[in-house]
């Protein structure tokens, strides 16, 4: 993939739409979001959604701890999945990536400062004042293998859509690449719907 890469939000949209863009600003991923009790989610090619990518599922109805399974559309083969560690992502997001057929997790997905989604939440809550919070505050979540930082998404300064951009910081197999890739994707999808 040509990094760094945009991940993006419409803001203003019904049904959560999520788009993946390379530095090049060629389509990488498009993704449209219905409402469901048990989270089923396509991933296209592009807006046209005419290609199917991958699917993701979860193992629960709207529950603390689901686990995610990525299965790719083209061969019907899981992938691996993306575990949320419940409550302790309340304060700090921790998601869990592990590939197919591995009981323990290779990469991890944290936050590089929780203090920072908080004070973005909470200012984000006051009248006006909140507008200013797409423009001041910036989370930013890491990507590790054990220590190794491997990929940093941060979010950017935007008011009509939620922008991210994903930064490469150390090499990862195709296979790693797009585990975490989709384990991003179903953290800011969470992150958003939280608020």
């Amino acid at each position: 993939m040509n990094y760094p890469l945009t991940v993006s939000f419409k803001l203003l949209a019904l049904l959560s739409q999520l788009t993946v863009t390379d530095a090049s600003g060629n389509t990488v991923c498009y993704l449209k979001r219905k409402f469901s009790w048990k989270e089923k989610i396509t991933i296209f090619t592009d807006s046209g959604q005419t290609e199917p990518l991958y699917h993701i599922e979860s193992n629960k109805a709207i529950a603390l701890s689901p686990v995610y399974t990525f299965v790719e559309a083209a061969t019907n083969k899981e992938l691996g999945t993306v575990t949320c560690n419940g409550w302790k992502s309340i304060w700090n997001i921790d998601y869990q990536i592990r590939p197919v057929g591995m009981e323990n997790a290779t990469l991890a997905i944290d936050e590089e400062n929780p203090w920072i989604k908080v004070i973005d939440h909470v200012v984000g809550e006051i009248p006006i004042i909140g507008l200013a919070t797409a423009f001041l505050f910036h989370p930013a979540y890491l990507v590790k293998r054990g220590d190794t930082k491997v990929l940093r998404l941060v979010k950017k300064p935007s008011l009509f859509e939620s922008k991210f951009e994903l930064e490469k910081h150390a090499d990862l197999s195709p296979d790693e690449e797009k585990l975490a890739l989709l384990g991003l994707m179903v953290m800011v999808l969470a992150a958003r719907s939280r608020g």
